[in-house]
């Protein structure tokens, strides 16, 4: 072949890929009014729940662990949750303030909760034998609430493909890749064509997907129904990234969904650890302050109800939200982005600011918006008094008319509140470790923006981080002088991965323990008899996938939270 030939063969083939790429790109394209109205939603239910809920145990994962693999896959057989109620659900989720609802249709375990025609693992064999993903899409247009399916990408269960339980570690002798996808790929169309159309669907852990693969799926999602929004678990990057079990960084340039439970486990647990009304309202909060979705978890009972305890929380978080709808669906977050003090959305030519950590006694400040201020309420009731300068403005409330979940402030400026550039807010804690020193033995890829200073800058957008599979590791503060400290403030949000720890300070050269603990959380105050030290250390002992802290905050005698 002469070069001439080569040239022409190699312009051809570089031209295909061009092609190629722009077509993958069309229809890898979400509708940008499908996409907004998906984020105007802002709330969605999360609905975790299959033949696994008979053991207490978390679906998917205990297969091959707290129960055998044999054991787990005949759960089906004695599936029967005759009090199953489509319309209860719905109405449940409507109660929250849930705009969506996103049923796990199949998770890892491969048991599929609708008339699946591809396999024979699903609800229709089983004692139940009703089709629970057409009772509840029915529900759904009866009551105007939106669906979405949750359709796990990888298949444990399924012969063909690679992997197996426990947790997806174990490589099968003999799969089918290729097979699997043609699999996955029938069951996405049953669901787009039977139970459409539906306001996104939800995969999640790709595992053996690569981006390739995964866009298949996507770009079949858009085939059969163009205004499909899909998240970014196929392999592919989708049109929303998925933080999950924590509230995601502010960001309006990527969508983004909070994935996180009511309770500690997806799948139901008798007596599991229940949210607070404050914390589930307060993530609601961050989440839309951070212009992100908020999908929050609930696991119906083997019987088929959503637990009474549940239905009551999830009554009284939709009727706090309730007062003040406006404030929250069809916002955008900012232009203050969340932090210690709280978080704002904002609509035309307003900004709604959610006060839930005041700094001072009985005044709240901020910088100045390049903008006037033209009219302001306290929407949760009470006096309010505003003053603003060229540089901040002041709100002072009195105590007694604060929300012990948020004050909310309305302010209508002279301007449309979303062309301000979105403004940081940190304000000094009086913590005797802000600025300081800090040293840790472990920093995520070691990169400087995970590095332990990050947890002493009372910035509650950065963090110190770890690398994955890090199971203890140890944070120290350098306070620059003894001084004598009697309490700390630590703050691991809602990941929850410390499971066991000590707090201990260096005294006469040698580490003294002063505190033990199991876990933190997020804002965690811990108290102690007064220390008088240089160098304070928290020493993880156990926690899960790598430990990360927002911030660890040191106060002196006299100084500090409660």
């Amino acid at each position: 072949m002469n070069n001439k030939c080569l040239m022409s063969c190699s312009v051809w083939i570089v031209l295909s890929l061009i092609c190629s790429f722009r077509i993958v790109s069309a229809a890898s394209q979400v509708d940008p009014a499908a996409l907004k109205h998906w984020q105007d939603l802002r709330l969605g239910m999360f609905i975790h729940w299959g033949p696994v809920s008979l053991t207490g145990h978390e679906i998917g994962w205990s297969r091959g662990q707290q129960t055998s693999m044999e054991e787990y896959d005949r759960l089906y057989k004695r599936f029967n949750p005759v009090q199953f109620n489509a319309d209860e659900w719905v109405r449940v989720a409507k109660t929250m303030g849930a705009k969506y609802i996103v049923l796990t249709t199949k998770h890892h375990d491969g048991f599929c909760l609708w008339d699946t025609k591809q396999t024979d693992f699903n609800i229709m064999n089983s004692p139940f034998g009703r089709d629970v993903l057409k009772e509840l899409a029915i529900a759904c247009k009866k009551q105007d609430i939106e669906l979405g399916t949750y359709h796990s990408t990888c298949d444990w269960h399924h012969p063909d493909f690679p992997l197996t339980s426990p947790g997806g570690k174990v490589r099968r002798t003999e799969y089918n890749l290729e097979r699997y996808t043609e699999y996955i790929k029938a069951q996405t169309a049953e669901l787009l064509k039977n139970y459409g159309p539906l306001i996104t669907l939800w995969y999640d852990v790709p595992q053996e997907f690569d981006a390739r693969r995964g866009q298949t799926l996507i770009d079949l999602c858009r085939s059969l129904q163009p205004s499909i929004v899909v998240n970014n678990r196929t392999g592919a990057p989708g049109d929303f990234s998925t933080p999950e079990q924590h509230v995601g960084d502010f960001n309006r340039e990527r969508p983004w969904e909070t994935c996180m439970t009511l309770c500690q486990q997806w799948a139901w647990k008798p007596n599991d650890k229940m949210k607070s009304l404050k914390e589930c309202v307060q993530t609601l909060l961050y989440t839309v302050g951070g212009d992100g979705n908020l999908l929050f978890n609930v696991g119906p009972m083997p019987d088929g109800r959503i637990e009474p305890r549940q239905v009551e929380r999830l009554t009284e978080m939709g009727q706090w939200i309730r007062n003040y709808s406006d404030a929250i669906y069809g916002t955008r977050g900012g232009p203050f982005k969340p932090g210690k003090w709280g978080a704002s959305t904002c609509k035309g030519n307003t900004v709604f600011l959610f006060i839930m950590k005041w700094p001072q006694e009985s005044s709240f400040q901020m910088p100045a918006l390049p903008v006037r201020v033209i009219r302001s309420v306290i929407r949760t009731g009470g006096t309010m008094t505003l003053r603003q300068t060229s540089d901040a403005f002041e709100i002072e409330v009195p105590v007694e008319n604060r929300d012990p979940i948020a004050t909310v402030v309305e302010l209508t400026l002279d301007r449309p509140a979303f062309s301000i550039q979105p403004i940081s807010l940190v304000y000094p804690s009086q913590s005797a470790s802000f600025g300081k020193k800090g040293e840790a033995s472990n920093v995520f890829q070691k990169n400087k923006s995970y590095g332990p200073d990050k947890a002493l800058d009372d910035d509650s957008d950065t963090r110190w981080a770890t690398d994955e599979g890090i199971t203890s590791a140890w944070f120290q503060v350098d306070l620059g002088e003894e001084k004598n400290i009697h309490r700390v403030l630590i703050d691991e949000r809602q990941w929850n991965r410390i499971k066991r720890f000590e707090l201990q300070a260096q005294c006469k050269e040698k580490w003294m323990t002063i505190y033990s603990g199991t876990t933190i959380g997020q804002d965690k105050v811990i108290a102690f008899e007064p220390v008088k030290a240089r160098f304070f250390r928290l020493n993880i002992l156990e926690s899960v996938n790598g430990p990360t802290l927002w911030e660890v905050q040191l106060y002196e005698v006299g100084k500090g939270p409660k």
